[in-house]
């Protein structure tokens, strides 16, 4: 303390101690685009901001609590052409210190950036890649999952059915490779839980009435005999990841049967129509950002970017090593408007989800159900379990 004495009186002039630095702590967002046939519903169109919204909104998140512990996160946006470098960014990300990462890519780039980054401290978050089999005999030990794998979808509503006594499918799929892993993780499922597939038919052609006059009258005609020859099923599960033709597919098949799968009654990670478990909060304050509702895309960035905040939280550091240790160990847990906190497999990285099961309008019931137990958890029901993992780190 400085003392000032006069004649007539004394004043004292406390020396001002700085206010503490604010650490930043960075976290890059690389989004790649993807080419892949146009959606059959213009609902469905890409958007310019997907995934990259979520991330916006946990940045805020992040610095509302990060500010009492003096941090301050930044988010570091690149967009990566389909031909682009995704490694290339990433080398420049780090090369700033950023060393936290979001990749919304496919599975192929997924693996390039991961191996390219081995050697450093970097965590990756894979918030677009659905692939197995990146979470099991491709999986890394720099690489963390934030969206459900496909296994985890189809386990998702496959326990669905067997809740619902649904055990006979006829499984209609594409002819693109995304509709084949998903008829494989069907499969699966049907294999795991008791179901007979009765049926099966690859849909061969392409897309392209969305928008020719006549279209809804040639669908109208050709779905119910493309479907017509079906066994005696309970459910028409749909494998059509890039929608070619699955949105045709209800109300069109020939036996009235419940249309499940990519169209229909589908499982995701996230609806829009979510109010459980403080989820109607989180739909405002995205809609306030965003001015659109949440998609999943958006979800799953959500929660790379909140669990970077939350490990610096705990650790209150924003030492790479540390983060990535904590994001690993048991002691981690997030908050994510599902009515459990969610945590990663520590075999794999992959985030624990439970599935909702829905329709486009309101979500009809979630998984894990009802009678489906695990010595460790009932979400581990749900993808690939420890005892069968391919995975070595």
């Amino acid at each position: 303390m400085a003392s000032i004495t006069g004649f007539s009186g004394m004043a004292t002039v406390e020396a001002q101690t700085p206010p503490a630095a604010m650490t930043k702590i960075g976290i890059g967002y690389i989004k790649q685009a993807v080419i892949k046939p146009l959606p059959l519903s213009r609902l469905d169109n890409p958007l310019e901001d997907d995934g990259l919204a979520g991330a916006r909104l946990a940045l805020e998140d992040n610095n509302t609590s990060g500010r009492f512990l003096k941090q301050e996160f930044v988010l570091k946006e690149v967009l990566v052409s389909a031909d682009g470098d995704a490694t290339a960014a990433a080398k420049s990300l780090v090369a700033e210190g950023v060393m936290m990462i979001v990749l919304d890519a496919p599975g192929a780039t997924v693996l390039m950036v991961s191996d390219a980054m081995k050697d450093t401290d970097a965590v990756l978050f894979n918030v677009g890649a659905p692939d197995t089999d990146l979470r099991n005999e491709k999986c890394r030990a720099n690489v963390l999952h934030t969206l459900p794998s496909r296994d985890m979808l189809a386990d998702g509503l496959a326990q669905y059915f067997i809740w619902k006594k649904w055990t006979k499918w006829f499984l209609v799929y594409g002819a693109l490779p995304d509709d084949i892993l998903n008829a494989d993780a069907i499969r699966r499922s049907a294999k795991r839980f008791g179901a007979k597939i009765v049926t099966e038919k690859e849909y061969k052609e392409e897309g392209g009435a969305r928008r020719t006059d006549s279209g809804h009258e040639q669908i109208q005609a050709q779905m119910p005999v493309f479907t017509q020859d079906a066994s005696e099923h309970d459910v028409l599960v749909v494998a059509d990841e890039n929608e070619v033709f699955g949105p045709y597919v209800p109300y069109r098949n020939w036996s009235p049967r419940p249309v499940a799968g990519t169209s229909g009654l589908s499982p995701a990670s996230w609806h829009p129509a979510h109010e459980q478990w403080g989820a109607t909060q989180y739909q405002n304050r995205f809609y306030k950002l965003a001015k659109r509702g949440v998609r999943a895309i958006d979800y799953h960035a959500w929660l790379a970017v909140r669990s970077v905040g939350e490990a610096a939280t705990r650790v209150k550091s924003a030492d790479a090593k540390a983060l990535r240790q904590y994001l690993r160990s048991p002691d981690f847990s997030l908050a994510a408007f599902k009515g459990q906190k969610l945590t990663f497999r520590p075999w794999n990285g992959q985030l624990r989800h439970a599935i909702v099961v829905a329709d486009r309008h309101i979500p009809v019931s979630w998984s894990p159900q009802p009678g489906f137990l695990h010595q460790v958890t009932p979400l581990d029901t749900l993808g690939v379990d420890q005892p069968e993992s391919k995975c070595r780190f």
